[in-house]
């Protein structure tokens, strides 16, 4: 279906010069002199190549429809994720690929969210936060204020991330899977 360039978002999959695109990142750009347009950066779904296009805001890109399909996480074959459906029970390869960064973030069991054009993935979203163990940080140091200070810490995938000075090493924290970010402290 057609639809106006400033309405792409991360996430959508596009079709753009006879071949489908999933959308990384999208940025609409004013400047100072001339019309606002909008630049993507998108990947190729066939060969992985990333690209940037740019648009202006009033042109039009052919967005493909995407069916979600929740499935388990199995276990990963080198560069291949095994998801298994819930219902059917049958077992599902997609490429590590398209998790991006967010690929350190997978457990064992953890419901995925798989986006498929055609039956097709073209993209996976993780559950939005995670717990993890800190198995590193860094000590406090005095006189830093809790309110706005926070210490580097290393999570148990192996992931940095910032934690306020009370966290401790061997304390379980929430983390987002979208940037690593802290959110709170594990409840037990």
């Amino acid at each position: 279906m057609k639809q106006q360039a400033n309405l792409i978002r991360a996430g959508q999959v596009i079709e753009h010069d006879g071949r489908r695109w999933t959308v990384l990142k999208q940025q609409i750009i004013t400047p100072g002199k001339g019309g606002a347009f909008i630049q993507v950066e998108m990947r190729d779904l066939k060969t992985g190549n990333k690209t940037n296009e740019r648009w202006r805001t009033a042109d039009t890109v052919e967005r493909l429809i995407t069916e979600d399909k929740e499935y388990n996480y199995s276990y990963s074959d080198g560069e291949t994720l095994v998801l298994m459906d819930p219902e059917t029970f049958e077992q599902f390869m997609i490429p590590v690929d398209l998790l991006g960064d967010q690929a350190p973030f997978l457990q064992d069991n953890m419901v995925l969210n798989v986006n498929l054009v055609e039956g097709d993935p073209v993209a996976v979203t993780l559950p939005p936060h995670v717990t993890l163990e800190i198995i590193e940080a860094d000590p406090v140091v005095k006189g830093q204020t809790a309110s706005s200070s926070y210490k580097p810490a290393i999570l148990s995938n192996g992931v940095k991330t910032m934690v306020p000075p009370f966290i401790e090493a061997g304390e379980s924290v929430v983390v987002r899977t979208d940037d690593a970010s802290y959110v709170e402290r594990a409840k037990s």
